[in-house]
C-alpha cells in the first residue's frame, strides 16, 4: 500500500470554464475605478449601487458641498455697508428739547442700544428671533423652511434671523433671488463670529424699515408716537415690532380698519411671543391688554416742513454753518446732526397767530386789488440773552414761500432807523457850526422841523441834489405842516425827518455807522453815505432790527442774534457753540435816553396804536418813501420785536407800493405792523410782570442847532393817522438814494 501513489482530482471540462468565467469577472471588477454598472451582475440588478457606493457617494457629496462652502466662506469677505445705510435725517429741537423738525434724503436717526428700553429690545427678539442670543446668526430650520417653499415654486422666503436681516438691510440689497441669499448665510456666518450680540441688534433696530418713511426705531417711535425711543413702553415696541413684519400696510394703522385690524392681531401675537419666551409674565401681558392696543397718532404723508418750520430750520442751519466750518452741505446731507436751537415753541405760534389775526381783520385780497401780494416779516428777540425766540417768515414753505422775510435784507428800515442816529448824537456830540469840536447834544436839543430846507454838511456847505431845479437838496417831511425849530424828542414822537437828516449830517455818516455796527446791524445792510441814509434807506432784517433795539432794552448791552445753542454729530459735541457774550455797545446814559424818547412815541407819537398793550414800551415806527414798506419796531424790558410789511409780486421782485392795502390811502408803521406787534407783545408777555425801565440818567444841557430864534416856542404836536382824529402821520421817510425797488438779491443770513 505504500508504494501506491494518490492521484490528483480530475477537473471536468465544464468546472474549468466555470472558474474561467469567475476569474475574467474578478479581473475586469478590480480594473475599474467605480464598479458601475455592476460587472458580474445581470438585468437591473447590475444598475443598483451597492450600499457601500450609496454610503461613498453620500460621503463625497457631502465633502465637496463642504469644500465649496469652506472656500465660499474663506474666500467672502463683509463688504462695506451700503451708502443708504450710512445716511442718516439730521433732527432741530425747540428750545425746550422737543422735536421742532427733520431733514435729509433719509428719515434715520441712528441710536445707542443703551437708549432702547430692555422690553422694548425684547418685543423684537421675541417676534423676529427668540434665539437670537444663542444661534450663530443662521437658523437651520427657518433655511429648511425657505428651501421647500423654494421647491414649491413659491417666492423665495427669508427664513431670516435678526443677524441675516442685519446683513441684508446693511450690506446686501432687497432682491428676493438665491445668490442673493446664499450671500446672506455666509457673510451672517462671518459677521455673527466677530461682532457681539449687542453690536449686532443695534445695527438691525437702526436700520429697519418701518413704514411712514421712517427708517430706524428712533424715526419710527417719533413718526408713530412723537416719542423719543428711550420712553417706549413695551406694547408700544410690540406694534413697531409687528409693523417690521408688514410696514407698507401697517403704517396705515391710524386710519384704515383694515389695516388696523391686522397690526392689532400682529401686536397681540408679539405680546403672546413675549410671555412664550420668558420676557413677559402673565400679568403684565395682562395690563398691557387692559390698556388696548397703542394706536399710533394720525400720518399725513408729505407732511414735511410745513408753517414757519422751514424758516426756523433754514435759520438754525445757516448759523450752524458759519460757527462750525466743518458742518458743510454734504455733511448736512448725511444727516446725523441734532441741533439746538433757541426758537421758543410757543412764541412761534403767537407770532403766527398775530400775523394772522391781524391780516385777516385788515387784508381782503379776495376783493381787493391792493391787497394781493402783501407780505410780512417779524422776529422777537430776548434782550438780555440775544436769544432768538420767534420769526414770521411767510406763509410757510407748503406754499412756495420760500423766502424767510424776517431774516432778508432788501426792505428798507424807513424812521426806525432815527434812534440809531439819536443815540449816536447823543454819544458823539455833534458838529454844529464849521471847524469846531463836536458839541453835546440831548434829546431837548432844538433843530428846525420845517418842511423843505436846505442840508448842510459839517463844512457849511449845502447838500446837493441833482434832481432838484435849484441843485440843492430840499429835504422834504410827510407834510408841509411848519414845525419850526422843535426838540429831537418831538421830533422822534412825530416822526419828523428834516431835524433828523441835519442831525446826521453833523454827527457824520462815520461815527451813525460806527454806532449802528455796535448795535449789531450788518455793514453791507447799511445805505452808502447819502441824506437819506440818516432816515432808513439802509436795509438791515427784521432779525437784526429786533437785535438792534434790544441793545437799548438792555441798557447799551448788545448780544449778537443768534439761534442755535448746541450742536452734536453722531453723539458727539461740536464745538464754537457757547452763547455770544454781551458787550457795551452804548453808555447806559445813552440807551435809557433814547429809550425814554422811544416811550414818548407810543403814548403820544405815531405808535399810539401799541398803547393797547397796557405795558411800559418803547418803540418807532418806519415808513419809506412812496410807502413801499412799514415797519414797528418795539421793546420791553423781557422781549424785543420788530414787524415789516411790504409788497412784492413773486412774478416781480420789485417792491410796489403799499397805497390802498387795507383800504387805506396811505399805510404807515403806526398801523398794520403796529397792531401786529401789540397783539403778539400781549400774548407773549401774558403773565410776567410789568418791568419799567432805567429811569434815564442826566445828559446836561444840549446845544440847539443854530439860527434857533430867540424866542421860538415848540408847537404842539399836529394830530396823526393811527388814532382818532389824527389828519396825517408824517412818518414816512424820504430824501435823495432810497431805493425804489427791492434788491432781487437776498443772500444775507442772519444769526
Amino acid at each position: 500500500m505504500s508504494g501506491t501513489r494518490r492521484r490528483p482530482p480530475q477537473r471536468t471540462i465544464s468546472g474549468s470554464r466555470a472558474a474561467g468565467r469567475r476569474g475574467a469577472a474578478r479581473t475586469t471588477s478590480r480594473g475599474r475605478w467605480i464598479d458601475y454598472p455592476r460587472a458580474g451582475r445581470a438585468g437591473a440588478r447590475r444598475w443598483l449601487p451597492s450600499w457601500r457606493q450609496v454610503l461613498a457617494s453620500l460621503l463625497l457629496g457631502v465633502g465637496a458641498v463642504a469644500a465649496a462652502v469652506g472656500y465660499a466662506y474663506a474666500a467672502i469677505t463683509i463688504p462695506d455697508p451700503n451708502p443708504s445705510t450710512l445716511l442718516q435725517n439730521n433732527v432741530y429741537y425747540w428750545s425746550d428739547g422737543t422735536v421742532l423738525a427733520t431733514d435729509g434724503s433719509v428719515n434715520r436717526e441712528n441710536v445707542s442700544l443703551a437708549r432702547v428700553p430692555a422690553g422694548v429690545q425684547g418685543d423684537f427678539i421675541a417676534a423676529e428671533n427668540a434665539s437670537f442670543y444663542t444661534d450663530p446668526g443662521i437658523d437651520p430650520q427657518g433655511i429648511a423652511r425657505a428651501i421647500v417653499h423654494m421647491a414649491q415654486g413659491d417666492s423665495v422666503q427669508s427664513g431670516s434671523t435678526i443677524t441675516q436681516q442685519f446683513v441684508k438691510n446693511t450690506y446686501l440689497d432687497q432682491s428676493q433671488t438665491v445668490s442673493r441669499k446664499l450671500k446672506e448665510l455666509l457673510i451672517s456666518a462671518k459677521i455673527g463670529a466677530s461682532m457681539s450680540k449687542r453690536q449686532i441688534l443695534h445695527g438691525y433696530l437702526n436700520t429697519c424699515y418701518f413704514g411712514r418713511q421712517a427708517n430706524g426705531i428712533e424715526a419710527a417711535a417719533r413718526v408713530y408716537y412723537n416719542l423719543p425711543v428711550e420712553k417706549l413702553n413695551v406694547s408700544q415696541g410690540a406694534f413697531l415690532a409687528a409693523a417690521v413684519n408688514e410696514p407698507s400696510l401697517f403704517q396705515y394703522a391710524d386710519s384704515a380698519p383694515g389695516a388696523r385690524a391686522r397690526a392689532q392681531a400682529r401686536w397681540s401675537w408679539v405680546l403672546d411671543r413675549m410671555v412664550s419666551t420668558g420676557r413677559l409674565t402673565e400679568q403684565q401681558r395682562a395690563r398691557y391688554a387692559a390698556a388696548g392696543f397703542p394706536a399710533p397718532r394720525r400720518w399725513t404723508p408729505g407732511s414735511g416742513l410745513t408753517g414757519q418750520a422751514g424758516y426756523l430750520v433754514q435759520l438754525a442751519r445757516s448759523y450752524a454753518q458759519q460757527r462750525d466750518p466743518g458742518i458743510t452741505d454734504s455733511s448736512l446731507s448725511r444727516g446725523g446732526y441734532h441741533i439746538h436751537t433757541t426758537f421758543d415753541r410757543l412764541r412761534t405760534a403767537q407770532l403766527a397767530g398775530a400775523v394772522a389775526r391781524i391780516r385777516a381783520q385788515r387784508l381782503d385780497p379776495a376783493h381787493r386789488t391792493a391787497d394781493r401780494d402783501v407780505q410780512t416779516g417779524a422776529a422777537s428777540v430776548d434782550p438780555a440773552t440775544g436769544r432768538i425766540l420767534a420769526v414770521y417768515g411767510g406763509p410757510g414753505y407748503e406754499r412756495a414761500h420760500y423766502a424767510d422775510n424776517a431774516d432778508t435784507s432788501g426792505v428798507p428800515v424807513g424812521s426806525t432807523f432815527k434812534p440809531v442816529v439819536l443815540a449816536s448824537a447823543l454819544q458823539y456830540g455833534a458838529v454844529l457850526k464849521p471847524g469846531t469840536a463836536p458839541a453835546p447834544v440831548t434829546p431837548a436839543s432844538r433843530f428846525d422841523g420845517d418842511d423843505g430846507i436846505r442840508i448842510k454838511d459839517q463844512q457849511g456847505a449845502y447838500v446837493t441834489d441833482a434832481k432838484d431845479p435849484s441843485g440843492l437838496l430840499h429835504q422834504h417831511n410827510d407834510t408841509p405842516h411848519r414845525w419850526g425849530y422843535i426838540s429831537l424828542r418831538t421830533a422822534m414822537e412825530q416822526s419828523v425827518n428834516t431835524p433828523y437828516v441835519q442831525l446826521g449830517e453833523d454827527v457824520g455818516h462815520s461815527r451813525v455807522t460806527r454806532t449802528a455796527k455796535a448795535m449789531g446791524l450788518r455793514p453791507e445792510s447799511l445805505a452808502a453815505p447819502s441824506a437819506g441814509f440818516y432816515i432808513g434807506t439802509s436795509t438791515p432784517s427784521a432779525i437784526r432790527m429786533a437785535g438792534a433795539y434790544a441793545t437799548f432794552a438792555a441798557s447799551g448791552m448788545q448780544v449778537t442774534p443768534y439761534s442755535v445753542t448746541r450742536v452734536t454729530h453722531d453723539g458727539t459735541a461740536r464745538p464754537g457753540f457757547a452763547a455770544p457774550a454781551p458787550v457795551r455797545a452804548l453808555p447806559a446814559s445813552v440807551a435809557d435816553n433814547v429809550t425814554d424818547v422811544l416811550r414818548g412815541v407810543i403814548t403820544r407819537g405815531t405808535g399810539t396804536r401799541a398803547r393797547a398793550l397796557g405795558r411800559t414800551a418803547a418803540g418807532k415806527t418806519g415808513t419809506t418813501d412812496d410807502y413801499r414798506s412799514a415797519w414797528f419796531v418795539g421793546y420791553t424790558r423781557q422781549l424785543a420785536t420788530s414787524v415789516v410789511l411790504f409788497k412784492e409780486s413773486p412774478d416781480h421782485p420789485q417792491l410796489q407800493s403799499l397805497a390802498g392795502v387795507g383800504g387805506l390811502q396811505k399805510v404807515f408803521g403806526g398801523d398794520i405792523p403796529t397792531q401786529i406787534w401789540t397783539r403778539y407783545m400781549h400774548d407773549a408777555l401774558n403773565g410776567r410782570p410789568d418791568l419799567p425801565f432805567p429811569a434815564p440818567a442826566s445828559l446836561g444841557t444840549g446845544t440847539d442847532e443854530p439860527g434857533l430864534p430867540s424866542a421860538s416856542p415848540t408847537p404842539a404836536p399836529t394830530k396823526h393817522a393811527g388814532r382818532p382824529g389824527r389828519r396825517k402821520a408824517p412818518g414816512a421817510t424820504s430824501g435823495p438814494g432810497l431805493p425804489t425797488s427791492r434788491p432781487k438779491c437776498r443772500p444775507h443770513k442772519c444769526r
